[in-house]
């Protein structure tokens, strides 16, 4: 059956700027793809990967390449050598996912194997600021959230204010933090100190990409997680001896087909999974929420950051994320 592909831009603006190392948001940008066939309609979202240059305008020219073999019927096997890892083949992958759902009536966890789908605890994120801010964010909006992860931004000193601060006003909470690259071999072991006085639990992307041997044979007090050193499927046998997990993100890696690769990947290396977002909306974490059911922890906040959302199924609830009951990918659960 011929098939239309249809692209567009969207914006969601944040309620806030959102500061992590070296940068600040104030919206996300993303690309959607709808594929239609006959009466059923997919749908994908890709937000891109800010620091490979991976932006809406680079997206929506991957996307458009593949256009005539997509309208053609290629699957989504195909669609993996027809575009490399990034946010337009996420989207497009997505859509191809909730179209066959759609058009065979069986919900997507079901199509990928999985024994069953249910709502998942997440992390709540704190973005990077005064400590007292922060403090007040943890103790506050997200008094009642059982997992925060903090942002960091490389100034010892300052992010060592930050966990302290945090961990006073939720001393119940488990808290991870990351440091999105911001640290040095030189001066990560003075964080690593503070993050076990303060009982931290996890530690994200401590140094660069591309610094990872900086990490070879050194004493890891705590969980390190590889994110923006572990990108794709290729790139997680790099990940053992160095971590001891990986944060895998739809938009790093390409889309769902590949995300559960990897997962699958990470537990036959004994590598604990994370599942993360790129600030996208709830058009996104539907279908990270189907990798969160392969994963010891989750993190897929991004919605919650924006002014509004797109009108779609997702449910923050109870410390959990929910897919709700009519959204995408045929998904659905029970929780309330």
């Amino acid at each position: 059956m011929r098939r239309q592909l249809t692209l567009r831009e969207e914006r969601f603006a944040f309620r806030e700027p959102f500061h992590i190392s070296g940068h600040k948001f104030t919206e996300t940008k993303v690309l959607v793809a709808q594929i239609a066939a006959g009466d059923s309609v997919g749908l994908g979202e890709g937000a891109g990967v800010y620091y490979l240059g991976d932006d809406l305008a680079h997206m929506r020219d991957q996307a458009e390449s593949a256009r005539v073999e997509l309208e053609a019927g290629a699957d989504r096997a195909e669609l993996q050598s027809l575009l490399p890892p990034g946010g337009a083949r996420n989207a497009l992958d997505c859509a191809l996912w909730d179209l066959e759902a759609r058009t065979v009536g069986v919900p997507v966890w079901q199509l990928a194997g999985l024994g069953k789908f249910a709502p998942l605890p997440t992390t709540m994120t704190i973005s990077a600021d005064a400590s007292a801010k922060m403090a007040e964010v943890a103790a506050g909006r997200f008094g009642s959230w059982p997992m925060l992860k903090l942002k960091l931004t490389g100034d010892v000193e300052l992010d060592a204010d930050r966990v302290r601060a945090v961990r006073r006003a939720r001393p119940d909470a488990w808290l991870g933090v990351d440091a999105n690259q911001g640290y040095t071999a030189d001066n990560l072991g003075q964080l690593v100190e503070v993050l076990l006085e303060a009982k931290v639990e996890l530690l994200e992307q401590p140094l660069a990409r591309g610094a990872e041997h900086d990490l070879d044979d050194l004493f890891r007090p705590l969980p390190f997680a590889a994110d923006e050193s572990v990108c794709t499927l290729t790139e997680v046998e790099q990940a053992t001896g160095r971590f001891d997990a990986v944060n895998i993100k739809l938009d790093k890696c390409g889309g769902l087909t590949e995300a559960l690769a990897i997962a699958r990947r990470c537990r036959e290396l004994g590598l604990q999974v994370m599942v993360g977002n790129m600030m996208g909306s709830s058009l996104s974490m539907a279908p990270s929420l189907v990798v969160g059911q392969l994963c010891d922890i989750v993190d897929l906040d991004g919605p919650t950051f924006l002014a509004s959302d797109r009108p779609g199924s997702i449910r923050y609830f109870d410390g959990k994320i929910d897919a709700g009951t009519a959204g995408w990918g045929l998904l659905a659960t029970l929780g309330r």
